[in-house]
């Protein structure tokens, strides 16, 4: 993917299936998917949740396969915050039959949208303050913390 192409509004930069496009990210996330889930979950919520505490309810909701009914709000979270559809289908469903794909998914919008999940919230501020950007890459202004 082009990062100096701006990324269509109300469209995933990415399919569902996609895993393959970013190879390590789709192991990890096969291997620890809480991990992964717990570093979008921490930019999804602008650091209010750290990415630790969603990573332990994940990996105890993973104990009784029940992570979609955490993992599906985060998902939503994300549509809003993009404008992107609840496509190919609802966010519960894609959670709970898809769960790998769907966070290499959003690990990969997050990317593809200049945010880097593995560097956490305050890394990414850090790191838009270097380069200039008073708010967040594509994230509305009222989102600065």
């Amino acid at each position: 993917m082009n990062l100096n192409t701006p990324l269509p509004e109300g469209e995933w930069s990415t399919g569902l299936f996609d895993c393959m496009h970013d190879r390590s990210n789709c192991l990890k996330t096969f291997c620890c998917p809480w991990i992964i889930f717990g570093q979008n979950v921490e930019i999804i919520d602008r650091g209010s949740t750290p990415s630790g505490t969603a990573c332990g309810i994940f990996a105890a909701l993973h104990m009784v396969h029940c992570t979609w009914l955490y993992s599906t709000n985060y998902r939503t979270k994300l549509r809003a915050l993009f404008k992107l559809p609840e496509a190919p289908y609802s966010d519960a469903m894609v959670h709970c039959c898809c769960c790998v794909c769907a966070i290499t998914q959003e690990y990969r919008e997050l990317k593809n949208r200049g945010v880097e999940p593995s560097l956490g919230w305050e890394g990414n501020v850090n790191k838009w303050k270097r380069e200039g950007a008073t708010v967040p890459p594509l994230f509305p202004s009222d989102m600065a913390r």
